[in-house]
């Protein structure tokens, strides 16, 4: 799991290729939430959260380029 500090380093297209990832992985889990149990719950919990971070981060790099 990425720190916030880790993905405030990292660039605009290592960000896109994490996210990526990172919604092929949720994806994954909610299938396999839907056709058996999952070993461990949390994941989804981890991995929305996890998208939802670099998806505010995009945002606040895109309104910091837009006011320069």
């Amino acid at each position: 799991m990425a720190k916030i500090t880790e993905l405030r380093d990292m660039s605009d297209e290592q960000l896109g290729l994490t996210l990526k990832e990172a919604n092929e992985n949720l994806f994954r889990l909610k299938i396999q939430q839907q056709t058996e149990k999952l070993d461990a719950p949390s994941e989804l919990r981890r991995n929305r959260r996890l998208v939802a971070r670099i998806k505010t981060l995009q945002t606040q790099r895109a309104k910091k380029a837009e006011a320069k």
